[in-house]
């Protein structure tokens, strides 16, 4: 999306873990998930400041209401939804994802999502469900979206 449109592309992820000095992973196992969520809240805000940028924030990031207000300040929320299934097939195998570190990473999913999606589709201003599309469809998706805002 961002290469198509010019932009600036951020992933809040890699900026923790370059402000921190230490993969995501390993500040979930050495200072737990809170301490990653600050991390993740200061990088929002610092961030959000700028404008003609893509911001790619973990699925987790909404969770703080005050992350949702900083990024809707100058920006649009856009939920890229997949169903549990889609995306236990996306993530499986990756090490990037702590909180699937578990036995059933397949029911983690099927938990973190049934948690989440109803507060994902409150706070987005554009939801593409990205199941079964592949990603240049999901970029013209996104555009015809934002053209019609």
């Amino acid at each position: 999306m961002a290469n198509k449109l010019g932009l600036r592309f951020v992933d809040t992820d890699r900026l923790v873990e370059k402000k921190v000095g230490k993969r995501i992973k390993e500040i979930f196992k050495n200072e737990g998930e809170e301490k990653f969520r600050a991390f993740e809240s200061e990088v929002i805000e610092e961030v959000s400041k700028y404008e003609n940028q893509v911001i790619s924030c973990g699925g987790g990031a909404v969770l703080n209401p005050d992350n949702v207000s900083i990024l809707k300040e100058n920006g649009v929320l856009i939920y890229l939804k997949a169903s549990a299934f889609i995306l236990f097939e996306r993530l499986h195998g990756t090490d990037t994802r702590p909180l699937l570190n578990v036995a059933s990473p397949r029911d983690k999913v099927n938990e973190l999502l049934a948690a989440r999606q109803s507060l994902y589709e409150k706070v987005t201003d554009i939801l593409i469900d990205t199941s079964y599309i592949d990603v240049d469809a999901v970029v013209k998706k996104i555009q015809e979206k934002i053209d019609d805002r």
